[in-house]
C-alpha cells in the first residue's frame, strides 16, 4: 500500500469530497484523522466505513475559521495518531450570493474558512514535517480559483487565494522535503451544491462547457489525484494547481 504507515488529516471529511479522500487514503494504509465542524454523526459514518474495510480513522469536531481551534486539534490527532505526514485542506464554505447581497459575515466566514483555515494548519503541522524531513500538503481548490463564476466573489477570491498560497508554500518548504500541491475540482456531486445541481438550466450549462460532457463529477474522482500527491510518485511534484474537472479548463 502506497501510504502504509502514515498519518492524514483530512478536513471537512464528513462528506462530499473530503469523505471520498479520507476512504481512499485509509484505503491505501494511512490512519486518517477526519476533522468537521458540526456533523460529527456523518464524520463517525466515515470513520465506521473505513474501519469496515479494515482501515484506521478517528473523527475529530473543531471550529477551523478560530486558529485556537486548529492549535487544539492538531495536538490532540498527534496524541491520537502520531506526527502527521498528510494534510488535506478540504474544508470549505460555498454561499453563492450577488455582491449587493454579501455582508461582512458572509465574506468573513467563506475567505477564514476556505483561506486562513488553510494557512494556520499549515503552521500547525509544519514543524513535525520539518522535523521528520518530509510531508505532503494537499489544498483542495477549485476551478472558481483560476477562473471566475458570477455570484461568488468571496469564493473565487478565498480559492484563488489558495492557489497562490500553494506557490508560495512550496517555495517555502519545498527544501525542507514537504511536498505542496493543490487540486482543483470542476463541477462535483457535493451537498454544498445540491440546489445549484437541482436547476436543469445550470446543469445544460456545465455539461455544455465540459468536454467530457459531465454536468457534476462524483466526488471519488477527485480521490485519486490526492492519493497520487500524497505518496512518493509525486516525490518531486512541487506547486502544481491541478485540475480535476473533466475538462473544463481546456476551454
Amino acid at each position: 500500500m502506497k501510504l502504509d504507515g502514515k498519518v492524514a488529516i483530512v478536513t471537512g471529511g464528513s462528506q462530499g469530497i473530503g469523505a471520498a479522500i479520507a476512504k481512499a487514503l485509509a484505503a491505501e494504509g494511512a490512519s486518517v484523522a477526519i476533522i468537521n465542524k458540526s456533523n460529527i454523526k456523518a464524520a463517525k459514518g466515515v470513520v465506521s466505513a473505513i474501519e469496515g474495510r479494515g482501515g484506521r480513522a478517528i473523527a475529530f469536531q473543531a471550529d477551523l475559521a478560530a486558529t485556537q481551534d486548529i492549535e487544539a486539534v492538531v495536538a490532540d490527532v498527534v496524541a491520537a495518531l502520531g506526527p502527521v505526514d498528510i494534510l488535506v485542506n478540504n474544508a470549505a464554505i460555498f454561499d453563492p450570493l450577488p455582491i449587493e447581497e454579501v455582508d461582512e459575515a458572509n465574506w468573513d466566514l467563506q475567505l477564514d474558512t476556505n483561506l486562513k483555515a488553510c494557512f494556520f494548519l499549515v503552521k500547525a503541522v509544519v514543524g513535525g514535517m520539518k522535523a521528520n524531513g518530509a510531508g505532503k500538503i494537499i489544498n483542495v481548490s477549485s476551478i472558481a480559483g483560476i477562473g471566475g463564476f458570477p455570484n461568488s466573489a468571496a469564493y473565487c477570491a478565498s480559492k484563488g487565494g489558495l492557489n497562490n498560497l500553494t506557490n508560495a508554500l512550496c517555495l517555502e518548504l519545498a527544501p525542507f522535503g514537504i511536498n505542496v500541491n493543490a487540486i482543483a475540482p470542476g463541477n462535483i456531486v457535493t451537498p454544498m451544491n445540491a440546489e445549484l445541481r437541482a436547476d436543469p438550466e445550470w446543469a445544460a450549462k456545465m455539461r455544455e462547457r465540459t468536454p467530457s460532457g459531465d454536468d457534476f463529477l462524483p466526488a471519488e474522482d477527485m480521490a485519486g489525484a490526492v492519493v497520487y500527491l500524497a505518496s512518493d510518485d509525486a516525490r518531486a511534484v512541487h506547486g502544481v494547481i491541478l485540475p480535476v474537472d473533466g475538462g473544463w479548463r481546456a476551454w
